[in-house]
């Protein structure tokens, strides 16, 4: 009878919970994200403070509401448009058609740093 060992070796990535502009995000290193248009330049740093809850080497710090001393630090990429939405009204037999489109502003940002 053979005996087979199987070693699983979890690795933790540091990942924190951030509030940014009145959205939630659940943010890693090294990370892209598309959070609502935000002031500042392309290339400009950025802070968030609002820390809600962070995971580091299996420790969860859960903030009541916000962590204190807990920050995310970033770096605005470039300020993009999101995909068109159609929004369409119709109302039967009146001859009343309305057509709009939109598309939605968002910041791209490269999450640089966690620190709690």
């Amino acid at each position: 009878m053979h005996l087979i060992l199987i070693i699983v070796i979890y690795q933790t990535i540091m990942y924190a919970i951030v509030n940014i502009s009145g959205k939630q995000f659940k943010v890693t290193k090294d990370q892209h994200i598309f959070a609502p248009k935000m002031q500042g330049e392309v290339d400009a740093s950025v802070e968030f403070d609002q820390v809600l809850l962070a995971e580091d080497d299996g420790t969860v710090s859960v903030g009541a509401p916000l962590l204190s001393g807990a920050k995310v630090s970033g770096k605005i990429l470039d300020h993009v448009k999101g995909d068109k939405v159609i929004v369409f009204k119709k109302k039967r037999r009146k001859g009343y058609k309305k057509k709009n489109g939109h598309r939605q502003q968002f910041t791209k940002i490269l999450i640089e740093n966690i620190t709690l």
